[in-house]
């Protein structure tokens, strides 16, 4: 049973993987009743497809949700765009909109620690210190994090790997032994999925051709 207790501190919120699904994000946070001011949302990054364009203007909106109180992480996909435009800075009349999102990468953490979880795009290398964490392994690891058992204090609640091929039916989220995953396969025309972290109840919204049914959510024991 979900501990009432719960009700006492502010709800924990977690979204990984969005790939531009600006909208079903925006009908997520509706859905929950997210309330900056009291809820502590966690954003575990890919808000693009970096090499779709199409979805950068995402990150717009997600800066909007940080400046309101929500945390970012990178994803791998920030990480790509980032290494773009240091490669070939751009010019002309959208430059600055260009340096004002890689210095806003920039400045994301790898990873946020709140109550007992570890939120993070990707995963953790087993046996190093969070301290000693590289930015790759956050968010690019898969097996290594993935298989051997984790023996940390916290829970890890990551993205970066669709859950479908981590075993749970497509859509769904995944819980294994100290991890949750939530990456239910928006950019696979899926899900996209906010958990509500503590109570463990899912919202979520389609993302393939039957997006227009949205809208409920889903309890997880």
């Amino acid at each position: 049973m979900v501990n009432s207790n719960l009700n006492l501190r502010p709800r924990l919120l977690a979204i990984s993987d969005i790939h531009g699904c600006e909208d079903s994000l925006k009908k997520l946070l509706a859905s929950a009743n997210y309330d900056p001011a009291r809820d502590r949302l966690m954003l575990l990054g890919d808000y693009i497809d970096a090499g779709n364009p199409g979805t950068y203007g995402t990150l717009d909106y997600i800066r909007t949700l940080v400046e309101q109180g929500a945390h970012a992480l990178p994803g791998n996909h920030e990480l790509k765009l980032l290494r773009r435009l240091e490669d070939a800075p751009p010019s002309g009349a959208e430059a600055d909109q260009w340096r004002s999102w890689a210095g806003w990468i920039r400045s994301l953490p790898g990873y946020r620690l709140e109550d007992e979880y570890l939120f993070v795009h990707a995963g953790i290398r087993p046996g190093i210190g969070l301290d000693a964490q590289t930015l790759i392994d956050l968010t690019e690891i898969r097996d290594d994090f993935l298989n051997p058992p984790l023996g940390s204090e916290f829970t890890v609640v990551f993205g970066h790997t669709p859950t479908f091929r981590l075993g749970a039916q497509p859509g769904k989220l995944w819980f294994g032994d100290g991890k949750i995953g939530i990456d239910t396969g928006a950019k696979h025309g899926q899900r996209l999925t906010l958990l509500d972290v503590h109570a463990r109840i899912g919202y979520w919204c389609a993302t393939g051709p039957n997006a227009e049914k949205a809208g409920v959510n889903e309890t997880f024991y």
